[in-house]
């Protein structure tokens, strides 16, 4: 009779492999310890640590007895995903070898963008994609919609015409191709040329050929023409007709006629959340916008369409009558402050009221000069807080900036692009607490991933991209402002992209570890 066979081990080595099934030893390429983490779902921080393996997170809970190449004690401070702005226009500059790192967002703890907002942007995404993917790639990543005035302008031109049966189907077969190459959804400029002259139904079509998420600068965001709530009921028909995701991009009650408007903004999608339309909306934390100064006085015009009017307007009298009219509804000639353009000369930082002032002339008709010489791009201040705040605390209300990246020598731009975010913590958070810190980063992580569909982003759990910021709330400054607005944010200490350090102890590294995102 034969016996199994039985292993005699030494009890120090049984003792030991018990223990290894009970805390395994960890070891990780970064390994963030005694954090508050906050893991972008909108639930209360717990003390975690964070272990990341290459370009994903792969655990996250108490790893006591983990080792990592990089340990980072964030006692005290706060541990949350990194940043996702769903209205950028940096695209374009990250292309350029001076901007490609993306310190100015990553500053303000950003680490993916959504870009060609408004109906803009390039028809050709495999060709964008690959300018910002070249040379090492961007500091951030980024995710791509298709502009419905691109694909417009490529089919018929920017004319003030609607398409035939033909074009619209060559016009849904550029999107088609577009969401081939990865796009997310489709963008809209329903108040801007030539995106103003699409009838509705149009715009249906290739939001249903997009699939996914329709934003939308709607044709009206005060009281010009359509009216801001006709025009929040358009982005409403289009998200249930098309079957797509709607967003009123960048919401707001623009010009003091509009004010408290929010409410009835609010109640129109909230109602038509509650009968099935998935309804979102996104946000800048200012009560300032900016555009070009003929979009605002003559809305939704281009400086070419705006002078051509002024030069061959039948009455001058008449037509500045009008723009008058116009500037009074977006605030008035004190509220609209000259940013940068050919047209702008010295009156860069100036409002119309103060150059009007000096030239001993009226507000109207400096800004028909200034259109004439070329335009310019203004900051106006046309909003009230109240409604920013109405508008901001509503669950649906994503983060964005509406900003871009630009040179610290280049005009006075708004100061969202370096400050938006940094702003919305340091300001609406922590100053003001018109939202808790729990929905700020909620806001700004897993909801637009969720909108957006983009999977493994917006969230701090096992197996996600490793997109980490650490930050303490007491310490985080939007230096930008509207005097000074190339001022970088500050207070972000740690900023990973795809598990690479772009921001160590409050400094820049250099690294770039941004991807294109698709769809």
């Amino acid at each position: 009779m034969s016996f199994p066979q039985i292993e005699v081990r030494p009890l120090a080595l049984v003792l030991a492999g018990a223990l290894a099934l009970v805390a395994p030893h960890q070891q990780f390429d970064v390994l963030i310890v005694n954090g508050r983490v906050l893991d972008g779902s909108g639930n209360p921080w717990i003390r975690a640590d964070v272990g990341i393996r290459g370009d994903r997170i792969a655990a996250v809970g108490r790893l006591a007895t983990a080792t990592a190449t990089t340990v980072i004690d964030a006692n005290g401070r706060t541990v949350a995903p990194g940043f996702i702005d769903v209205h950028s226009h940096a695209l374009d500059a990250l292309t350029r070898a001076e901007l490609r790192e993306a310190r100015a967002l990553l500053a303000q703890g950003v680490t993916t963008l959504v870009g060609n907002p408004d109906g803009g942007g390039p028809v050709d995404l495999k060709a964008q994609a690959a300018a910002l993917e070249a040379d090492g790639g961007p500091g951030v990543n980024a995710a791509l919609l298709i502009g419905h005035a691109s694909v417009r302008r490529a089919v018929i031109g920017a004319g003030n015409k609607q398409p035939t049966a033909e074009e619209l189907d060559r016009m849904r077969a550029l999107v088609r191709q577009a969401v081939a190459d990865g796009a997310f959804g489709l963008s809209s400029g329903l108040f801007y040329t030539p995106g103003r002259f699409a009838k509705i139904e149009e715009v249906i079509a290739l939001a249903r050929e997009a699939g996914g998420v329709y934003a939308s600068h709607i044709r009206d965001e005060g009281n010009y023409d359509a009216g801001v709530v006709a025009s929040v009921e358009e982005v409403i028909r289009v998200a249930e007709e098309a079957g797509v995701r709607g967003i009123v991009t960048h919401m707001k009650c623009l010009g003091p006629d509009s004010w408290g408007m929010s409410k009835e903004l609010v109640a129109r999608i909230d109602a038509a959340r509650a009968r099935g339309v998935e309804l979102f909306a996104d946000q800048y934390p200012y009560a300032a916008s900016s555009t070009s100064l003929a979009a605002a006085i003559m809305p939704g015009e281009s400086d070419e369409g705006a002078r051509e009017a002024i030069e061959g307007a039948e009455s001058r009298a008449k037509f500045l009558a009008v723009l008058k009219e116009n500037i009074r509804r977006r605030g008035g000639a004190a509220s609209i402050v000259i940013a940068s353009g050919r047209g702008a000369g010295g009156f860069v930082g100036q409002s119309l009221e103060d150059i009007a002032k000096k030239r001993g002339t009226t507000p109207e008709q400096v800004a028909a000069d200034i259109i004439v010489a070329g335009g310019a791009s203004i900051v106006s201040h046309n909003m009230s807080e109240d409604d920013v705040a109405t508008i901001m605390r509503q669950p649906w209300t994503m983060a964005s900036s509406d900003g871009g990246l630009t040179l610290p020598d280049k005009g006075r731009p708004h100061p969202r692009n370096n400050g938006a975010f940094a702003r919305r913590l340091a300001h609406y958070v922590r100053d003001k607490r018109v939202i808790s810190l729990d929905e700020a980063v909620r806001s700004a992580t897993s909801l637009p991933a969720r909108v957006f569909g983009i999977g493994g982003r917006g969230e701090l759990r096992e197996g996600a991209f490793a997109d980490v910021i650490v930050f303490d709330l007491a310490k985080v400054v939007d230096r930008a402002t509207y005097d000074l607005p190339h001022e970088v944010a500050t207070g972000m200490d740690w900023v990973l992209v795809n598990g690479r350090v772009a921001v160590k102890d409050g400094a820049f590294t250099g690294a770039r570890g941004g991807r294109m995102l698709r769809k």
